[in-house]
């Protein structure tokens, strides 16, 4: 395989992280207008999906660094 070859894959690699918040993003506009119900895609994306949106949520709640539950002053 050539440098050229390794590079492009390297790239392709790299944006493949941000290209899915793109997607995710995508569907979750979509399904807020309307145009997409969740039950429209096939079970192993929704698990999928769902799978992305509670890592997330946890990495949120991980690094909360207010207690919500404590007076701020």
């Amino acid at each position: 395989m050539s440098q050229n070859e390794d590079d492009y894959k390297q790239e392709l690699s790299a944006s493949d992280a941000s290209f899915i918040r793109v997607l995710e993003d995508l569907i979750d506009a979509l399904v807020a207008n309307g145009v997409l119900r969740m039950t429209d895609l096939p079970p192993q994306a929704l698990a999928k999906l769902n799978e992305r949106k509670l890592t997330r949520q946890r990495l949120r709640d991980s690094l909360d660094l207010i207690n919500d539950d404590e007076p701020l002053i």
